[in-house]
């Protein structure tokens, strides 16, 4: 019995020719794909369809709520807690306030887009499919990878393999679940 397809990898040796293929393979309908590269692409991620929505939310949410609890501590702490008048400051000196506050919100923020970015992708992933496959590990030095993923609607194994073989790639290879 064979094992289950995690889908088809096709491998190219510059990005202009994985850019190429991905929008050909967007143009015919495929929408379940992954793509390795040695380096950033946002053009690619455009192409994908890949629009960062829920993070800068994340980001937000959080500075704002790491701002009121910094800045209502600070107010509890200083005004009702334990209120002392020095040298005539109000016990409610916000401009005094401010700096914390605006390192706190940051701090939060930063800390929440950075859980948030993990939970997001997964990672850390210490097994994928793709690892397995032969000459994956060069994704990381000079080659390019395409993957119809099998959970796509239009996947069949054999015309998707013809598809992507009429892109010229060096090579395309099936990848196991």
């Amino acid at each position: 019995m064979a094992a289950p397809l995690h889908g088809l990898m096709a491998e190219f040796a510059d990005h202009e020719a994985l850019s190429r293929a991905v929008e050909a393979t967007r143009a015919a309908g495929y929408g379940r794909l992954d793509v390795y590269a040695p380096f950033p692409m946002r053009d690619l991620a455009r192409s994908l369809g890949f629009h960062p929505r829920i993070l800068p939310w994340i980001a937000l949410l959080a500075g704002a709520f790491g701002a009121a609890l910094q800045y209502g501590s600070q107010y509890w702490m200083n005004a009702v807690d334990y209120p002392l008048n020095v040298g005539g400051r109000p016990l409610h000196a916000w401009p005094a306030f401010l700096p914390a506050t605006i390192i706190v919100a940051i701090l939060w923020a930063g800390g929440a887009t950075l859980i948030g970015t993990l939970l997001i992708l997964r990672l850390p992933r210490l097994h994928h499919p793709v690892f397995a496959a032969e000459g994956f590990e060069r994704a990381s030095q000079d080659r390019f990878f395409l993957v119809v993923r099998a959970d796509d609607p239009l996947f069949d194994a054999a015309a998707t393999a013809r598809f992507l073989a009429a892109l010229a790639p060096r090579r395309v290879q099936e990848v196991s679940a």
